[in-house]
């Protein structure tokens, strides 16, 4: 069977192509990473979100050269393989904010904040943001976080403690807690 040549690189250095993506396997299920000469732009559970979907997003959002790239993404794969055996405590890709604006991404910026094994409550993300009282709109906020797991919007609670929701499912949202807690495997 013959192997078809990887024509990422080739398109990269001639401008062809603007949002790289890859998939890979992990403990919370597969993963689509994509990534902008500016950082990781997207990362989906496959399983809540059809592939074609987020792909067709990327093209209408950031831009429609769009193409499977792995070895692009080899960094951000690496660090999310350190992460899930708990070798890596903060990461260190850059991001491309394209996909956030406004108060969602004051939001997102402010769950990134919340260090490594802590929690947050939606309130408090809320008030870091510069608006105490929209904690609803907060937790809207974190559920289109396109960033899932490198912006850790899984760290934040409801002020009771609760769990609240996640666009992964809560049973994600509980495995990547226990994975910061080191109460995996």
């Amino acid at each position: 069977m013959n192997q078809l040549p990887d024509i990422s690189q080739p398109a990269a250095d001639a401008g062809l192509l603007d949002v790289a993506y890859a998939t890979t396997d992990s403990p919370v299920g597969t993963l689509l990473l994509a990534g902008t000469k500016r950082g990781l732009v997207r990362l989906a559970f496959l399983d809540s979100t059809d592939e074609d979907v987020v792909l067709s997003d990327l093209a209408r959002r950031v831009s429609p050269r769009i193409l499977a790239a792995p070895a692009q993404l080899d960094e951000p794969r690496r660090e999310l393989d350190r992460y899930f055996s708990g070798r890596l405590k903060s990461f260190e890709l850059p991001l491309d904010w394209e996909l956030t604006r406004g108060f969602g991404r004051a939001i997102l910026q402010a769950a990134a904040r919340i260090p490594y094994g802590s929690v947050s409550t939606y309130k408090r993300v809320a008030s870091e943001a510069g608006s105490p009282r929209a904690a609803r709109a907060a937790g809207n906020a974190l559920g289109a976080n396109p960033l899932a797991i490198v912006v850790p919007c899984h760290r934040v609670l409801h002020s009771n403690g609760g769990l609240g929701g996640y666009t992964g499912g809560l049973e994600r949202k509980r495995l990547l807690l226990a994975v910061e807690q080191g109460r995996t495997q």
